[in-house]
Order: structure tokens, then C-alpha cells, then sequence
């Protein structure tokens, strides 16, 4: 009796925290919407107003001397918190993996139903993009996606004061160009060594073979 007991206060702990894991994925994904969201708006205001300032030159550079610093800053500061919450997510995805393989060792039909390979990653495979390169991973991420349009911003704001300061369209246009390119390198190589960093840029295995104590071997002690 007292082993029932004990095994259905681990099934309850169990569902209480899978459904945990999974409102802490539905928060993280709200979350980098809201903050991608808050930027883009940020930047779409900050553009309107230099449209309704474009006709007025001596107000015109000191207002975008001011908003453009802070627009890029906003950018910086959301796709490095989208770079974290990918992280979270893929970390909510192996805890959420790690309480299937428990699952599946209730029954044979537990074990089809939860099978390895209607799960999601690091179950059954890599995710889609890994499949295709690492590279092509990184710049698909909605980090990456702001971050792209950020180094367009800081590109501009680097060749907005070169044009005021030399009056050089082609020069300026160069070496803003060059300035989006750099940020955005930049920013791809710190995403790489925070998921380096994290563990997550090892060879993806199965949650079953990288997990160091499975669920069911923990209940079993």
C-alpha cells in the first residue's frame, strides 16, 4: 500500500511538472514575441517621427543623433534576451523529453504512443535548420532576425554621420554597409559561443542516451 501511495505521489509530481515545463515554454515564447514585438514598434515610431522632422535640418540631426543611439541600444539588448530565451526553450525541451521516456515505460502502449519518434528534439532528431548547417540555424532564429535589422540600423546611423561630416554619399554609403555587415557578424559569433557555451553545440543526441539519470532510474532507486 505504502508503495501505491508512493508511486502516485511521483505520478503526480510528474504531471505537475511536465504541465509546469510546458507553461514555462508558452511564458518564454510570449516573452520573445513581446520583446521582438516592442523593438520593431520602437524602431517604426522612431522612423515616422524622422519622416515628419526630414523637412526641418536644424531639428532633424540632433533628434536622430538622439533616437537612433537609443533604437540601436533597444535592439542590442532584445536580441541578446532572444538569444537566452532559445536557450531556455531548448533546455524546457529536454526536461519535457527526458518525463516522455518515463511515459513510455508504463506500457506497450505507452511506449507507441509516446514514441521517440513523434517527440520533439533532442528525441527524435535534430531540429530542421540543424539538418541543413549550423549556419543556416543561426540566422533563422528570431534573435537573428532582429539583430539583422538592428546592424541595418546601426549601418545607417554610422553612415547618416559620415554623410553630415564629409558630405561623401558614396563613402558613407560604403562604409555603412560595412558597419551592418561587421554588426551582424558580430552578433552570429556571440550566439555561436553562447550555444557553445550552453552545451548545446555538441552532436544533438537522444534525451534517453544524453540524460546522466533517467526519470525511470531515479524512480527505480
Amino acid at each position: 500500500m505504502q508503495s501505491k501511495d508512493r508511486d502516485a505521489a511521483f505520478m503526480s509530481a510528474l504531471t505537475t511538472e511536465h504541465f509546469v515545463v510546458q507553461s514555462s515554454m508558452s511564458a518564454t515564447n510570449s516573452e520573445s514575441a513581446q520583446r521582438a514585438s516592442l523593438y520593431v514598434f520602437s524602431l517604426s515610431s522612431a522612423l515616422v517621427a524622422f519622416g515628419f522632422l526630414s523637412r526641418t535640418p536644424e531639428v532633424f540631426a540632433p533628434f536622430v543623433a538622439t533616437v537612433l543611439p537609443a533604437v540601436f541600444l533597444i535592439g542590442v539588448f532584445t536580441s541578446v534576451r532572444l538569444v537566452d530565451a532559445n536557450l531556455e526553450m531548448m533546455q524546457l525541451l529536454v526536461y519535457v523529453a527526458r518525463i516522455r521516456e518515463y511515459y513510455r515505460t508504463l506500457s506497450p502502449e505507452a511506449e507507441e504512443l509516446f514514441s521517440r519518434e513523434t517527440g520533439r528534439w533532442p528525441e527524435a532528431k535534430r531540429p530542421p535548420a540543424l539538418r541543413l548547417g549550423v549556419f543556416l540555424a543561426f540566422i533563422t532564429t528570431n534573435a537573428s532576425l532582429v539583430a539583422l535589422i538592428n546592424s541595418i540600423v546601426g549601418g545607417a546611423g554610422v553612415a547618416l554621420l559620415l554623410w553630415h561630416w564629409r558630405n561623401s554619399r558614396t563613402s558613407a554609403v560604403l562604409l555603412g554597409v560595412f558597419a551592418a555587415t561587421l554588426l551582424m557578424t558580430l552578433f552570429l559569433l556571440y550566439q555561436r559561443w553562447r550555444y557553445t557555451l550552453a552545451g548545446h553545440m555538441r552532436e544533438y543526441e537522444p534525451a534517453h542516451r544524453s540524460a546522466k539519470a533517467p526519470i525511470h532510474a531515479v524512480r527505480n532507486r
